[in-house]
């Protein structure tokens, strides 16, 4: 991938002068880089004091990057968190394996060290998702492990009209197949192993659901937004995980080794226009390449957090050697 280096510039101090407000890049709005100019200062009291200018900071760049304020543990990530927004969300209707590290602090998406994520808006595979989501490097690692971001804004204006304008006629629909034997289990996904629940959720979400195999296994189907209207700001964001669920998202050797044994409908996860036709897999090429280009990556620092509107800009992972904690927190629900 080619990702555009990154050169910090300051731009002014705040009114303040307890903290210096930087760009990471000349050329680049995002992120907002916010540290301490001087020592002593406590992230928590001074975010409690300053919520008013944060907001107006995320909505104008999309994503906040607070450095070298000395965050070393979860509870103090949770607070920080809880100071800006309130409560935390449940992870819940997952799509990546993740586990609960405190409160409702969470690993990052627990995929092998030597594999990518692509850019993705977290739950965009749904009818509801957070508007905000917190991520904090614990432990860094030498190489790698970088959480790319990119403005979901650029991504929608890039792509040719004629691709968008299809997408926003017929929107997504996410094909999803729980097992034990593949990907997550229902139990995994919907945290819960009582039926009705599920039933219940699915119903209240628009999602179709069907019981197989005497009940054994799961599959569901939900047609969603391909661009969605930001609430706040009223611009226009790609807004979709059609290029995560898709089959050409897959190794081609695992993809192979999955389509010799099951029918495309049942594998563990696909997409498809919401009327059920094939998406293109060159579409998507073109729109998984106009994320590479767009992208902005940076080397984690330990104790930083990234604050990012959820809705603005996407996010991934690189791929690392070593030992990397990053934990996420997610907060302020948003339905359509």
């Amino acid at each position: 991938m080619n990702f555009k280096t990154t050169r910090r510039q300051a731009v002014k101090v705040s009114s303040t002068e307890l903290v210096k407000i930087e760009l990471l890049q000349p050329e680049q709005p995002l992120p907002l880089v916010i540290q301490p100019a001087v020592g002593g200062i406590n992230l928590v009291t001074w975010v409690a004091s300053n919520r008013d200018a944060i907001t107006t900071w995320l909505l104008q760049h999309g994503g906040l990057l607070f450095r070298n304020f000395d965050i070393k543990e979860v509870p103090q990530f949770e607070q920080f968190i809880q100071t800006l927004s309130g409560t935390l969300l449940d992870y819940s209707y997952r799509s990546t394996p993740r586990s609960q590290v405190s409160g409702k602090i969470y690993t990052s998406t627990e995929y092998p060290a030597n594999q990518s994520i692509p850019l993705h808006n977290e739950m965009a595979y749904s009818l509801s998702w957070p508007m905000k989501i917190w991520f904090c490097c614990l432990k860094s690692v030498k190489q790698g492990g970088e959480t790319p971001i990119v403005d979901s804004r650029k991504v929608f204006q890039r792509i040719d009209s004629k691709i968008k304008d299809k997408f926003i006629k017929k929107k997504v629909m996410y094909v999803r197949n729980f097992s034990d034997n593949l990907d997550l289990s229902w139990e995994n996904v919907f945290q819960t192993k009582d039926k009705l629940e599920i039933e219940n959720y699915c119903s209240q979400s628009g999602i179709e659901f069907e019981w197989k195999d005497g009940g054994k296994h799961l599959k569901t189907r939900q047609v969603c937004q391909a661009v969605a209207t930001h609430p706040k700001t009223g611009e226009t964001v790609w807004f979709n995980q059609a290029h995560l669920f898709h089959v050409s998202s897959l190794n081609s050797e695992i993809r192979q080794t999955l389509l010799s044994t099951m029918k495309e409908d049942e594998l563990p996860r696909n997409a498809y226009y919401g009327d059920g036709s094939p998406i293109e897999a060159s579409v998507l090429d073109e729109i998984r390449k106009i994320y590479q280009q767009e992208a902005i990556i940076f080397p984690w620092q330990e104790g930083d957090v990234l604050m990012l509107d959820n809705m603005l800009i996407a996010h991934g992972r690189q791929p690392f050697i070593g030992s990397r904690k990053v934990v996420v927190g997610m907060a302020e629900p948003f339905s359509i």
